[in-house]
């Protein structure tokens, strides 16, 4: 605990250096590490090699290890992600509210930064620059303690990082790693309330219930994404295809592809085959209630209650067969994880209902659950989808790593 207190120590004094740092040095921070990264490429993806080659030796599923690689490619996006975050506009010090009072005291609200944040998430590189940027360009410092696939991969990355910080005559501890991956460490980092202002999880259900249910730092829940994909009647048959098959397959282990299909009865007969035959290309495993397996036959297996709940993060789909509306909605609001939903339809009145009624981060209408991301919706990398409803929800860019601090200017006033 010694360890992780000092790298908690640590992060806090970085927050109350960085804190006050001027839009133009954090762009040219974020500038610097965009250029280490392209420069280091190799040295980087030479070190993800190592963790790949141990993760395929530990039996790692595919879908994961597409999400720990990293090649010549994958860094340049991820350099060009941190090139458009520093192009973003800076939230720190914009005033939302302002009133002068009767008395004359002049009260304004101010976005600030949260300070330090620490982020536990898995196997998955990308998050370590991507989360580090956000948090950067919003004013804060982070304390990063990924998954131990990914340990060789995020050292490098982030040296990267620290050294730009230090080129660009910032304090390195903006960014630090924590090196060990034991679950103790993690136990630990739960257990910083004293240095970490908010902890947010980055992962499979598992690690985040783990924090919430154990985290004396406030906790941002993000990610569990058991998302669902309605087709309603009527509806255009071909488009809903191809969102599905997008939904499923275009990559399974994200957390806003889709895990359940379910489909109004008045089109099943005729949707159902036509979907299967567009998912087989991808060797998706089919899981039917019994409707579904009447239509499908061997090209299914049953679906279990379990199969309904879960976020398989693969090439597997569940199907359940409704009769209406209602019901699909009934079996959204059981499962859902409050993520992102969707509905292709033909009929406004069901859209509208759809939009209203189910309760989640991202409702869509027409439209892949694919777009959960806030690339996708203007504000730049990500650092997680908030599932939650306090303090922010949906796509967490730069707004959301900020917070408020009331600046009140009086003149003697007393009360």
């Amino acid at each position: 605990m010694d360890g992780m207190n000092e790298l908690g120590r640590r992060a806090k004094e970085a927050a109350r250096a960085y804190g006050g740092t001027g839009e133009a040095q954090k762009n040219r921070i974020l500038a610097a590490i965009a250029d280490g990264l392209e420069a280091g490429w190799e040295a980087i993806v030479e070190e993800n090699r190592q963790d790949v080659a141990a993760a395929r030796e530990a039996g790692i599923r595919p879908s994961m290890i597409d999400r720990l690689s990293l090649s010549r490619e994958r860094i340049y996006q991820i350099a060009q992600a941190t090139r458009e975050v520093a192009a973003l506009p800076d939230p720190v010090g914009k005033v939302d509210f302002g009133v002068t009072r009767p008395n004359g005291l002049r009260i304004r609200r101010v976005r600030v930064p949260l300070g330090a944040i620490g982020i536990i998430y898995e196997a998955r590189p990308n998050v370590t620059v991507d989360a580090a940027a956000l948090c950067l360009k919003s004013g804060n410092v982070c304390l990063l303690r990924g998954g131990k696939e990914a340990i060789r991969s995020n050292k490098a990355l982030v040296q990267v990082m620290r050294r730009a910080l230090e080129q660009e005559g910032a304090c390195p501890d903006a960014v630090q790693l924590v090196e060990d991956t034991s679950r103790q460490s993690a136990k630990e980092m739960m257990a910083l309330n004293r240095y970490l202002d908010v902890l947010i999880p980055r992962g499979g259900p598992g690690l985040i219930r783990t924090v919430v249910e154990n985290s004396s730092v406030p906790v941002i829940q993000t990610g569990v994404g058991n998302c669902h994909i309605y087709v309603d009647s009527p509806c255009d048959l071909e488009m809903a295809v191809r969102i599905v098959d997008n939904a499923k397959t275009s990559r399974p282990s994200v957390c806003n592809a889709a895990e359940t299909l379910l489909v109004h009865r008045d089109v099943a007969g005729e949707f159902l085959p036509m979907a299967a035959r567009a998912l087989q290309k991808s060797h998706t495993q089919l899981r039917g209630c019994p409707r579904t397996m009447e239509i499908l036959k061997e090209a299914a297996i049953p679906a279990t209650e379990e199969d309904y709940a879960t976020e398989f993060e693969d090439y597997i789909l569940a199907i359940r067969v409704v009769d209406s509306l209602d019901e699909a909605l009934e079996h959204i609001a059981r499962y859902s994880t409050g993520h992102s939903e969707a509905i292709v339809t033909d009929s406004y009145p069901n859209s509208r209902r759809f939009l209203e009624e189910v309760d989640a981060a991202a409702v869509y209408v027409n439209a892949s659950t694919r777009f959960t991301d806030g690339g996708e919706f203007g504000f730049g990398a990500e650092i997680g989808i908030s599932t939650q409803k306090l303090h922010t929800r949906g796509p967490m860019g730069l707004p959301e790593l900020t917070t408020v601090k009331y600046q009140i200017e009086g003149s003697g006033q007393i009360r």
